[in-house]
């Protein structure tokens, strides 16, 4: 969720500089020109057949047109947030919990194993994202807390991977 909203907010950075520093498609001096100054004048806009001078736009449409591409290579250019924390999530799996729970066992009590049918039985708060976090985080009986250990994200990673995972081991 962090990774998305800063992609947005650097995206409406980018579009918000892009909108500053593209000039305007007409010259202000065009629009300011002295009275005085004649037909034959450099900063006098030439007049066309119904005597209208140019106006400013109210916005520029190559400064759209970089912030939408900007935008579109932002967002196709990353990887998928749920697939990244997946892998994430088994890295940090693989290197704090397989000495208890490998192949989603319970070397410590072989009755509370990680598979679906398991947690949905022990698991304080049932089978649940939130539940697994809780559990990793402060831990509980013989199962050590890794809530100093682990950061907020990487908990997060590893229980939405564990989550996802114990109904497939056998």
């Amino acid at each position: 969720m962090m990774r998305a909203v800063c992609t947005t907010m650097a995206a409406c950075l980018l579009a918000h500089a892009t909108w500053c520093f593209v000039g305007p498609s007409t010259s202000p001096l065009l629009n300011k020109a002295p009275s005085s100054a004649g037909s034959g004048s450099i900063i006098s806009p030439a007049s066309d057949a119904s005597g209208q001078t140019p106006s400013l736009s109210a916005w520029n449409p190559l400064a759209f047109g970089v912030a939408l591409g900007l935008l579109a290579a932002v967002a196709a250019g990353s990887r998928p947030v749920l697939a990244a924390d997946l892998e994430n999530g088994e890295a940090i799996f693989n290197g704090n919990c397989t000495a208890c729970h490998a192949g989603g066992n319970n070397s410590v009590n072989a009755e509370k194993k990680i598979k679906k049918p398991e947690l949905e039985k022990y698991l304080t708060g049932g089978y649940n994202v939130a539940a697994i976090k809780t559990q990793v985080t402060n831990g509980k009986n013989s199962m050590p807390a890794f809530g100093d250990k682990l950061g907020p994200d990487d908990i997060d990673d590893v229980a939405n991977w564990v989550y996802n995972q114990a109904d497939k081991w056998d």
